[in-house]
């Protein structure tokens, strides 16, 4: 945990005091929530496919760290359609609660049992869409004294001003904001730790690494040739 302070030359005081609170890779667990087929149609404040490479993303680096895993829909019966089917093949041994009508997951007694279960204390989440099904569990579990880390590229909405509201209203509650590949960097902390593996994860996500890691792979093969 690391205390910031913003200091004020002009009046000779502190404006403010902020609590930053890292990831910890044996007291977190990922909440994929709602990332259903008949919202992702709403998803319109990222490039769908992108969108849908963040979120795969997010369910590599879960499993990549053996992080516990909780899933949840929203009345997959009705237009909200059922879970991504990646996601759902990708976690099948993973608590998969879906809820019948409640909006909030947070208002899910077997939802919140599920992350109960784990015995830990950081909640990583995202979802569809922001301001709703990612906020409303959000603002939920920072009352109840979870740390709150809000997968912002792995969460989508209609457009860029419910997005910002809802981070911001995530934010005054106490959340933190990241993305998914901060999200594996804090957890990792160390390139030397399987740099082979770590490197491989980015490889399969992130189109502009490629480059970078078949350039450093060459000049590892010329090297112990």
């Amino acid at each position: 945990m690391i205390i910031s302070s913003c200091y004020s030359s002009d009046k000779n005081s502190y404006l403010y005091l902020s609590w930053f609170i890292y990831l910890s890779l044996d007291n977190a667990v990922v909440l994929f929530v709602d990332h259903q087929a008949g919202l992702l149609s709403l998803v319109r404040d990222i490039e769908p496919a992108e969108f849908k490479n963040n979120v795969m993303a997010l369910a590599k680096l879960t499993k990549y760290f053996d992080l516990p895993a909780v899933m949840t829909t929203s009345f997959e019966q009705g237009p909200n359609g059922p879970m991504m089917p990646e996601l759902k093949e990708m976690f099948a041994d993973a608590p998969y609660i879906a809820r019948p009508g409640q909006i909030n997951a947070w208002d899910n007694e077997d939802f919140v049992k599920a992350i109960e279960a784990t015995g830990r204390k950081q909640l990583i989440i995202a979802g569809i869409v922001t301001e709703v099904c990612v906020a409303f569990p959000a603002l939920s579990a920072l009352k109840a004294g979870y740390e709150v880390f809000v997968v912002t590229d792995a969460s989508g909405t209609f457009n860029e001003l419910s997005r910002t509201s809802a981070i911001d209203r995530m934010v005054a509650a106490g959340a933190q904001p990241l993305t998914w590949f901060a999200v594996a960097n804090e957890i990792r902390r160390d390139w030397r730790e399987d740099m082979e593996g770590y490197l491989d994860l980015f490889y399969q996500t992130i189109p502009a690494y490629a480059p970078l890691i078949d350039s450093y792979n060459a000049l590892t093969d010329d090297s112990n040739k």
